[in-house]
């Protein structure tokens, strides 16, 4: 939005904010614990510190900043047990999805699917696991997307919101693309073959699988 299109105060300002705010911290550009000054960011998005206020007690609902009394606002920090309880949590609620949108995603919603598999496989055949994660992150929104199951959606946005600086360390792991690809590729078999309880067990494996490597 043009700086001059771009309203400095009130509801639609602070929306503005809390937008690139969340952005920032969802991409890895604002690191965990890194200090969120709200001088210098009302200059940096052109709002008012009122607006960065407004949109920091925002994040802080949603778990990605925290509030320290007399010291301001960083970015939220999520220890590794932290990030096991929050991948139990998905695990239910994926499964959930899962078997879900065994039943009720399109036959051109299940063809999107193969696609985002087909595409994982050659990102890994290629050694880019960054292309790899975020088709991984794809297939993961596409398949709570095509459930239809709207609550449990926005909790696991919420939930995954808190797990970017794991999200990335997992994704540059040496050989962590390769051994997760199966545990997709199983996911969206289920789906396609429409077999509610082999998606969710599909998940609940890979689940468990992130698990095991976000503890070692």
């Amino acid at each position: 939005m043009p700086n001059e299109a771009r309203p400095s105060t009130g509801e639609q300002a602070k929306q503005h904010a809390l937008a690139q705010l969340r952005q920032a911290i969802l991409h890895g550009e604002m690191a965990p614990a890194q200090r969120l000054v709200e001088n210098e960011l009302a200059e940096q998005f052109g709002v008012t510190r009122a607006s960065i206020r407004a949109a920091l007690i925002d994040l802080e609902a949603q778990g990605l900043v925290e509030r320290i009394r007399n010291r301001g606002s960083r970015v939220r920090v999520v220890s590794v047990e932290e990030a096991v309880a929050i991948t139990e949590c998905r695990m239910a609620l994926e499964g959930l999805c899962a078997a879900k949108a065994a039943v009720t995603a399109s036959d051109e919603q299940v063809a999107r699917l193969a696609d985002l598999g087909t595409a994982m496989t050659k990102a890994v055949a290629d050694g880019e696991p960054m292309t790899y994660s975020e088709l991984n992150q794809e297939l993961h929104a596409r398949i709570q997307e095509f459930s239809g199951q709207r609550t449990a959606v926005e909790l696991l946005e919420r939930l995954n919101g808190q797990l970017v600086r794991h999200r990335f360390q997992l994704a540059l792991r040496p050989g962590r693309p390769q051994h997760s690809l199966n545990e997709h590729l199983a996911m969206i078999e289920a789906i396609t073959a429409r077999d509610p309880q082999a998606a969710e067990a599909a998940v609940r494996a890979h689940l468990t699988s992130v698990i095991e490597a976000l503890r070692d």
